[in-house]
């Protein structure tokens, strides 16, 4: 799974980067988080069509992490929703409206897993996980939007944006940490992931193909990102030698 990453960038890097054409909310900017937790405010960039436009538009949207179906009573399930297995998307019913409709990428500098630390079955080590050319992260993801009919239409508080990343099986590098992993997207993959206008759940399920071997990089961090009051740069840099860090 992934439930936890690192999305430092700043907003004006991701406009750039991802080529978005409208900045949902340019008022609003979130601080760099080298611990993004479930729950979280994070960037999703998305593709839709905007009132009196004739075509979709890809936007940067500030969104909640844990997905909130439309159907869902209360808006707490979200923090159970952080993930979606690529493999049963277009049959959960938590998921299969949104990955037919609602797709988008969700930008991170890389993710974290723990893995168990031999001989210490209660012991794990977090590794930090990134692209090897020091890129961004496009995570494939969902989002859908939550309609709170406790509160008036003029209430901006009325509808809750949310998201999900995308899960596969981790590639044979990164297997012995985790046995899962975020689905990736890679930049040519983009345009055609995000349109939506493309329906048909099998076609978008072509798009979903885990990252080559070698294509993200591990390396061990320190234990300090366990807790998510915990933030700053220092969480994502590499323990100074394997042998202090107690895995040897």
């Amino acid at each position: 799974m992934c439930g936890r990453y690192a999305s430092a960038r700043k907003k004006h890097e991701l406009l750039e980067e991802f080529q978005v054409e409208l900045d949902a909310e340019p008022d609003k900017e979130l601080s760099p988080d080298y611990n993004v937790a479930p729950t979280k405010q994070v960037y999703a960039v998305l593709s839709r069509v905007p009132e009196e436009a004739e075509r979709a538009v890809r936007q940067l949207r500030v969104v909640k992490w844990g997905l909130v179906p439309v159907w869902a009573k209360d808006p707490s399930v979200g923090s159970r929703m952080i993930n979606a297995r690529a493999e049963t998307l277009a049959e959960k019913l938590a998921y299969k409206q949104a990955f037919a409709k609602r797709r988008c990428l969700i930008p991170a500098d890389g993710y974290f897993e723990w893995m168990p630390v031999e001989g210490d079955k209660k012991k794990k080590q977090p590794y930090f996980i990134h692209p090897e050319d020091g890129g961004v992260l496009a995570m494939a993801g969902l989002y859908e939007f939550w309609k709170d009919k406790t509160r008036a239409d003029d209430d901006p508080l009325k509808w809750l944006v949310t998201c999900t990343v995308i899960t596969t099986d981790a590639e044979d590098d990164l297997g012995h940490i985790h046995d899962r992993m975020p689905m990736m997207i890679e930049r040519e993959r983009w345009a055609e992931w995000l349109d939506p206008k493309l329906t048909d759940t099998s076609t978008a399920q072509g798009l979903l193909i885990p990252a080559q071997s070698g294509r993200l990089v591990a390396y061990p961090v320190s234990t300090d990102v366990n807790n998510v009051r915990n933030n700053g740069p220092d969480l994502i840099k590499p323990l100074p030698d394997p042998e202090e860090s107690g895995l040897f």
